[in-house]
């Protein structure tokens, strides 16, 4: 028989025990009740599942091929590589926006190029270990599709380079809100003058130069062609040798009481590499090089505290590489270069140096 002494000893164990399983179980409860929670809010976004046959009645052979197969399009084939349209890019597949054309921009890899997403929670990121390399693919949270990767060389703020194939994506035009104020309204390009002042840039392709600065506010009229050479009255075919010592360039002519230099030194700096010696993207040589060719000494001064102070900033991995020289003699380039993206309503299916018009 156990003594009076052990019998309470005993049950004291007892209770602790009890105690400590029922701390752990409630403990346990609540980390699952959170980790539910957190499910529960991601499974709050309606997923968009189909039969392999559905996906193949309202894909086109080319989208199911890229969207469902993890295919890939040729390069500079897609037909909004060269887009620049203001609006959203939706997924083929279940209609959720995916990009906005604020976020893209030129990478010269031959796939349209975003800097982010319009919501992470729209994307899906999987490790890519194929074609014997280590990558990110980028799907549609949605439904799944397959868009393409995401690497580490874009440009900043993001450093993020969405490498999207034109098959997975299905562009939406931006409406003006009827409701907005005109003064939000996008900025169209007007003829009026006021005192206009001249500017000069080189950065790489003109084409995208020339429509990125026809959209900023103040920007009275554009022109393309070549400058910084020593040979008189060069053809693109001549400048393409990379001998005349020329580079593709685009005039400008602004309201200063719109639009500032410095603002226009913000925008060149912000549409290209400028760390690149001599070349942007695929489009290699001279004619391609990053200058500021100034028109007076206020400019050349604005140009080189400019480069100063993103230096300083260490905005760019790379040290700036662009070069600050006195406006020279400037050739008009032919006339099919001259606004090309409005030309060709923006969906030229060649990228700078493989269309057919950069080669005839």
């Amino acid at each position: 028989m156990m003594s009076n002494r052990i019998v309470p000893i005993i049950a004291m164990i007892f209770l602790l025990l009890t105690g400590c399983a029922n701390l752990k179980n409630q403990s346990e409860q609540g980390s699952l009740s959170e980790k539910n929670s957190s499910q529960g809010e991601k499974s709050m976004v309606k997923k968009v599942e189909k039969t392999d046959k559905e996906w193949k009645k309202i894909l086109t052979s080319e989208q199911y091929y890229v969207m469902r197969k993890g295919g890939t399009e040729t390069a500079f084939s897609g037909k909004y590589n060269n887009h620049y349209e203001e609006g959203i890019y939706h997924c083929p597949g279940c209609g959720t926006p995916l990009f906005s054309s604020k976020a893209k921009y030129e990478h010269g890899s031959g796939w349209p190029s975003f800097t982010e997403p319009i919501d992470e929670k729209n994307i899906q990121y999987l490790d890519d270990h194929s074609l014997f390399m280590s990558r990110t693919e980028v799907k549609c949270a949605i439904c799944g599709a397959h868009l393409g990767h995401v690497f580490d060389d874009g440009p900043p703020p993001t450093y993020k380079h969405y490498c999207i194939n034109s098959e997975a994506l299905n562009f939406k035009t931006a409406e003006p809100d009827p409701k907005m104020k005109a003064s939000e309204k996008p900025y169209v390009m007007e003829s009026k003058e006021t005192n206009p002042e001249m500017a000069t840039f080189a950065a790489g392709c003109f084409w995208g130069v020339e429509h990125k600065f026809r959209q900023v506010e103040g920007v009275l009229s554009t022109e393309v062609g070549y400058t910084g050479g020593d040979f008189k009255n060069p053809t693109y075919k001549q400048v393409c040798t990379d001998k005349t010592g020329h580079a593709e360039a685009i005039k400008i002519k602004f309201d200063p009481s719109r639009v500032s230099y410095s603002r226009l030194l913000e925008v060149f700096f912000s549409i290209h590499d400028p760390t690149q010696l001599n070349r942007q993207g695929p489009d290699v040589g001279r004619q391609y090089r990053s200058a500021i060719f100034y028109h007076s000494e206020e400019q050349k001064k604005s140009a080189m505290k400019m480069v100063e102070k993103l230096e300083k900033s260490k905005r760019f991995r790379k040290s700036i590489v662009t070069e600050i020289l006195p406006a020279s003699d400037f050739y008009k380039a032919e006339e099919y270069h001259q606004q090309y993206y409005e030309k060709l309503n923006r969906n030229s299916k060649g990228g700078c140096g493989a269309g057919s018009l950069r080669n005839s």
